[in-house]
């Protein structure tokens, strides 16, 4: 089996009907790019479609918490670049780091912490990952050195905006 890739990336437009008055990407919208992308980066670089409910044994993940930190306004029609890693996880629960940044990398737009808690959507209660998940998660792990939120995304506005 090949290891996993750590950072997943794809891109998106900003589209107008995402925009404030000011033709920047409105707030509540950064939440639906970043996580629209790990959606499909988990579909394209895993095989995992959180919505292919039979496919994970009738279980999948609910949003238990975001943060999310706004570092530079995304603009209209302008290209986007989501990143996102696997930061921690346990036996029901998985932390991921997500970024946008402009189409060359070199701005960083937002950072956003989700944690996700595996359930089944049956019975409708927590669930523990199968060993397979388990496994994946272990390869895909990309830890980040800094211990809560806002240690983070100081971090990342020193790092890209010295």
């Amino acid at each position: 089996m090949n290891t996993p890739d750590k950072i997943l990336e794809s891109r998106a437009l900003v589209r107008f009907q995402d925009c404030d008055p000011f033709n920047h990407l409105n707030n509540a919208a950064y939440l639906n790019y970043l996580v629209n992308a790990r959606e499909d980066q988990l579909v394209k670089h895993y095989g995992i479609n959180i919505y292919d409910v039979k496919s994970l044994g009738g279980k999948s993940w609910v949003v238990s918490s975001n943060q999310i930190a706004y570092i530079r306004p995304a603009r209209l029609m302008e290209e986007v670049v989501m990143q996102s890693q696997l930061i921690g996880y346990n036996d029901s629960e998985t932390h991921v780091e997500l970024r946008m940044f402009n189409h060359n990398k070199s701005e960083l737009k937002a950072v956003m912490w989700g944690r996700y808690v595996h359930i089944d959507l049956v019975q409708q209660k927590r669930t523990t990952h199968s060993e397979e998940l388990m496994t994946l998660f272990e390869q895909a792990l990309h830890s980040v050195d800094e211990v809560n939120f806002e240690q983070r995304a100081a971090s990342l506005k020193q790092f890209y905006y010295k």
